[in-house]
């Protein structure tokens, strides 16, 4: 990104052992690379608003991509590559065939046409219909229906010790606080890559199966996961864009 006055804000370029993720990325105020996202163990550095905390797996698997995972990654890595605008998520009409040619997407002439009518292509409108387009042209539609699904555990570490009082935060005056730091365990649940649409419809057809065929399904699919809410999860999502996390006890905190 060219910052004005030979200043120019780039990525790291090689793979790194310590990844970083950052509350200001949520926020629109910057974006990670992939190389910090994904780095060769699973432990992230996780940047707020006012210091860093950590976050990481015991298992080096949740870093592991099943087949649309990579293909997403190829798709958006062709995207990256075309876009000229510092970031901005759109590129240009012969940016777009070049994109096209790369990652071998066949796209029916009507949705060409409609991509290409104001002269440049937005990678959020040009990403719907690369989920709405089946496997054989390049998509990510799948009727299968075996888009896999993730389910880990991360911990988060906050060495800031806490003012806390049975697990819970506690107001002025009242009892004797427990200065602490805090270890979180999250259990992460990352969906499948379906549209809303074709989420409840599965759900709606698995429900209308018979008993013999819900056996052959995956309980875990036909039903929502609990979901709870805290500024890390915003950072979570920036590396598992799906991702559902809970936990036990106080949320987790990166301030």
């Amino acid at each position: 990104m060219d910052l004005g006055g030979g200043m120019f804000l780039k990525g790291v370029s090689n793979n790194v052992e310590v990844g970083f993720l950052t509350l200001l990325e949520s926020l629109n105020y910057c974006q990670v690379g992939q190389y910090l996202k994904c780095p060769k163990w699973p432990i992230w550095v996780v940047g707020s608003e006012s210091h860093y905390t950590v976050l990481f797996s015991l298992d080096t698997n949740v870093q592991n991509k099943n087949e649309l995972e990579e293909r997403e990654s190829q798709i958006r890595k062709a995207f990256d590559a075309q876009d000229q605008s510092g970031g901005g998520g759109f590129i240009t009409v012969e940016g777009f065939h070049q994109v096209l040619r790369e990652t071998n997407i066949k796209l029916p002439r009507e949705k060409l046409e409609h991509l290409s009518s104001t002269g440049y292509i937005v990678w959020s409108e040009f990403w719907q219909v690369i989920l709405d387009l089946d496997k054989s042209l390049g998509g990510l539609k799948d009727s299968s229906g075996l888009m896999g699904k993730k389910v880990f555990d991360l911990y988060h570490f906050n060495g800031i010790a806490k003012s806390v009082l049975n697990g819970s935060q506690v107001n002025s005056g009242v009892g004797s606080p427990l200065q602490r730091p805090r270890l979180t365990k999250l259990r992460v649940s990352v969906p499948p890559r379906w549209t809303p649409e074709e989420f409840m419809a599965d759900v709606t057809t698995s429900s209308a199966s018979s008993r013999t065929e819900s056996f052959g399904k995956d309980p875990e699919i036909s039903k929502p996961e609990p979901s709870q809410h805290a500024p890390l999860v915003d950072c979570v999502r920036t590396r598992w864009p799906r991702a559902i996390c809970s936990w036990s006890g106080d949320p987790p905190s990166i301030v």
